[in-house]
């Protein structure tokens, strides 16, 4: 039997519970799920590409159906390498939805045969982005309800908080 893969594409920088939530959905839904670390030349990443693959891998090292990688080229590139079936994407809000949803056509003009499936994650991460955290751990708040305690860790010693007051 074929082993249905889903590829789900994004930046991670860093990763948040609204990004684990929607990795669980889609593990209910494929056998696997590779969680792809994209290399996107118009933005600056806090964390390099290796540092938030080896982070979301130890996010899911108990978790068989998931695997991480990094990639820079076309995703549906990426998909066809690894006989992917879909790619997953989250939408938060309904205005990710005119992007995605043009991210998605454009894919199946490339390639008829992987599908995109858009997963909502848990209404309490609806809200939350990696930029979000990212201002917040600078501006000296409390992220422990937006990323796990390692990612925490990474985050407070990547930033520099800006003093209170």
């Amino acid at each position: 039997m074929k082993q249905r893969i889903a590829i789900y594409p994004g930046t991670f920088d860093p990763i948040t519970y609204g990004h684990i939530d929607v990795v669980q959905r889609a593990t209910a839904m494929f056998e696997k799920v590779i969680v792809l670390v994209a290399r996107n030349s118009s933005k600056t990443p806090l964390f390099t590409d290796d540092e938030r693959v080896q982070m979301i891998k130890e996010i899911f090292r108990k978790n068989n159906k998931v695997a991480v990688d990094g990639f820079e080229g076309l995703l549906v590139d990426y998909a066809r390498k690894k006989k992917a079936a879909a790619i997953i994407r989250g939408l938060r809000a309904v205005s990710d939805f005119e992007y995605e949803f043009q991210m998605a056509l454009t894919n199946r003009k490339l390639d008829s045969t992987i599908d995109t499936v858009f997963l909502v994650p848990d209404e309490r991460y609806t809200y939350l982005n990696s930029t979000i955290v990212r201002e917040i751990a600078r501006l000296g708040g409390d992220v422990s309800d937006f990323v796990p305690p390692g990612i925490r860790r990474h985050l407070l010693a990547r930033v520099k908080p800006r003093s209170k007051g």
